[in-house]
């Protein structure tokens, strides 16, 4: 890589305790995470419903760290400006589930958030070619998404590596800095060695809030977790 990337956590709640999600995103910002990760699922383009901007408004005013909102929907031009309205910072999506990425990704940056787009595992990263300026954030799919707690697909790495090249040639010839995050399956005892693929923001689901510390925080966790992605 040509720098040291400055390290990033983004625990999931959809791994949280919903019955008190307010006490969830308040513990895991004391305990030091840079953004909490919202992930929206349709049961459409991923098996499985989760969550919509009414809960992205209410857990708004409980933390001061961005909300990085990842839509797993199609289509998802109409549910942008409702996420950006309830209080997202990061709004990400995949580009098979718009029919005019470059048009979506405006819309996010338009509303005064950040763009981003997701890649699942399977999935090519050939548009990157043609959309680099209006892109943020880089979110690589290291499971195949719709449910939390799955293992980690190790090609991943490799694919880091290809993003991570490319922002870099980005970022040196004037581009803006882009960030580059992962999630599926990270761990304490995997983080380091993405972290070394290239990959500088990293989430954290069932890790993070099946640890829960004595006093029912979780900064244990999230001090294993940035230690050892610092070590890379």
């Amino acid at each position: 890589m040509s720098s040291t990337p400055i390290l990033r956590l983004a625990p999931s709640i959809l791994s949280a305790d919903f019955s008190r999600l307010g006490d969830e995103v308040r513990a895991i910002e004391a305990a030091g995470c840079d953004l909490v990760h919202f992930d929206v699922m349709d049961n459409h383009y991923v098996p499985n419903l989760t969550i919509g901007p009414l809960v992205c408004e209410a857990i708004r005013p409980h933390v001061s760290i961005p909300i990085d909102v990842h839509l797993m929907v199609e289509p998802v031009d109409a549910i942008i400006p409702l996420f950006a309205k309830a209080g997202a910072n990061f709004i990400t999506f995949h580009p098979e589930a718009s029919k005019h990425v470059d048009r979506s990704l405006s819309m996010i940056r338009e509303l005064g958030c950040k763009a981003g787009l997701v890649f699942n595992p399977a999935t090519s990263l050939d548009c990157l070619d043609y959309v680099m300026d209006k892109v943020d954030m880089i979110l690589l799919m290291s499971v195949n998404p719709g449910f939390g707690g799955q293992k980690f697909i190790p090609s991943t790495l490799a694919k880091l590596r290809q993003v991570r090249a490319r922002i870099d040639a980005h970022v040196a010839a004037g581009g803006q800095p882009i960030w580059l995050e992962v999630d599926g399956g990270v761990k304490t005892d995997n983080i380091r060695e993405i972290a070394q693929a290239g990959a500088d923001t990293f989430v954290a689901g069932s890790a993070v809030f099946g640890a829960p510390d004595a006093g029912g925080g979780y900064k244990t966790v999230m001090q294993a977790l940035r230690a050892a992605a610092q070590a890379s």
